[in-house]
């Protein structure tokens, strides 16, 4: 019950962020353009209070489902006079589409700015004193170093015993460069050498190395099950523990997938727990998805590591910043690419009560990154899906605006009524599609007992 409450109220709360600033882009751009703004609603339904000041009533409402900015004449067959200076649909068609254009640009912004705060201010890091390696690619350089998985580092170029922090930040400063690396192995002592390859255009992490170092204990959790995918076949449940895959302990989903694509696509046994006792050995075979070989389940809440601080200076917080939404930006796409291809279907997609969820874990972490990273996602991914050319969102309004330009004459009233009537009968059908996923998602509907 404690968790329903959390994961609505934080629903309720990341959600009306997002969607109020959205919103005051299109406010703040409509009031430059002198479009009459009539209200700047915080919340849905009836009004609760507010003040007015000069022609915008500012508001909050009963339902605290986002918000909305009302403006003369936005919305087909109001009853405009043609010579209102006020009105939307008075003004030029590019300051309409700079309008429309206005709400996804503040997400965009919004989401910068959130990682720019969390990477200049917070920028968590695990704090492990000490390093042992999780796993080690093949053909690696860490592989060619002769490394392999259980090695404890004992030294790292100039570091002695050093914690991961150490080694990252080390790495970082010997970009292109050949390291000593000593290790203990079985009561044993070996050195060797590490050439660490030069940063191209990705951040320079361990595992571009071929080093995944171990830094929480316990198993995988397995979150949900994607239909139709290998671990559907084999008979994977949501809440399944995989403690091994062909006999190789893995902690973390990194190096579990680095070690899928070492196979190429070999079947793999994996050492599964269920219920908190092992189960018969489960055999499948990955199947091939966007040149990546996968298994089908989503993680569960990991195992929380202790964690530290280490702020970025600004320039690199841009960086980061930067990198976080650019790679971000393309997920959405990626999804849609999926559904178009039949590579993926739409019961995997999540709604408002899946969002509700990620976001009661989120606020239930100790930790200030999943926090920032959720908020930010969720903020680019408004911003995106309010570009596409489908009407009733804010793309499909700039598409419309740009027909009428080739046009050069407005489209009819009756024919815009009609695409808004018909839009909004998709987007309401869709809506409750996702949201009956999400409802067959919930432990209580799955087969979570054997």
């Amino acid at each position: 019950m404690y968790d329903t409450l959390v994961a609505i109220v934080s629903f309720i709360v990341l959600i009306a962020i997002m969607v109020v600033v959205h919103e005051f882009g299109h406010f703040a751009v409509a009031k430059l353009c002198r479009v009459r703004v009539e209200a700047f609603s915080v919340g849905f339904g009836p009004r609760l209070f507010g003040v007015k000041y000069g022609e915008t009533d500012y508001k909050v409402c009963l339902l605290p489902f986002g918000g909305f900015v009302k403006m003369t004449g936005e919305n087909p067959g109001e009853d405009t006079p043609s010579d209102d200076p006020g009105a939307f649909t008075n003004h030029p068609r590019w300051q309409r589409m700079l309008i429309g254009l206005a709400g996804p640009a503040a997400n965009f912004v919004l989401a910068f700015v959130l990682m720019l705060f969390y990477f200049g201010v917070f920028n968590e890091v695990p704090d492990v004193k000490t390093s042992v390696l999780e796993w080690v690619s093949a053909g690696s350089p860490a592989a060619q170093a002769g490394l392999q998985p259980g090695d404890r580092i004992t030294q790292f170029a100039s570091a002695q015993n050093p914690d991961l922090d150490t080694v990252d930040n080390l790495i970082q400063k010997n970009l292109g460069q050949t390291v000593a690396v000593s290790v203990a192995r079985n009561g044993q002592t070996v050195s060797t050498a590490l050439r660490i390859p030069r940063r191209i255009d990705a951040a320079m992490d361990l595992s571009l190395t071929g080093m995944f170092l171990q830094y929480v204990g316990g198993p995988i959790n397995v979150d949900t099950i994607a239909p139709g995918t290998p671990a559907d076949r084999a008979g994977l449940h949501a809440g399944d523990q995989i403690a091994a895959i062909d006999g190789h302990p893995f902690h973390t989903l990194e190096p579990f997938i680095d070690y899928l694509q070492s196979g190429k696509g070999k079947p793999v046994t994996l050492t599964v727990l269920r219920n908190g006792a092992p189960i018969a050995p489960v055999t499948l075979t990955p199947m091939e998805q966007d040149k990546q070989w996968r298994l089908g389940f989503t993680r569960g809440a990991a195992a929380e590591p202790p964690m530290k601080s280490r702020p970025l200076s600004l320039g690199e917080s841009v960086t980061e910043a930067g990198d976080f939404c650019s790679e971000n930006s393309v997920l959405i796409f990626d999804v849609l690419k999926k559904l178009f291809t039949h590579q993926a279907s739409v019961k995997q997609l999540s709604g408002p009560i899946g969002i509700a969820r990620a976001a009661g874990q989120a606020a239930q972490t100790r930790f200030w990154a999943p926090k920032f990273g959720l908020a930010a996602g969720i903020s680019l991914n408004l911003g995106i899906l309010n570009l596409l050319p489908f009407p009733i969102l804010d793309g499909g309004l700039i598409l419309l605006l740009l027909i009428e330009s080739l046009l050069r004459h407005d489209i009819s009233l009756v024919i815009k009524e009609r695409i808004y009537q018909a839009a909004f009968v998709v987007l309401i059908m869709f809506f409750v599609y996702v949201s009956f996923n999400d409802v067959a998602k919930l432990s209580i509907f799955s087969h979570v007992h054997p």
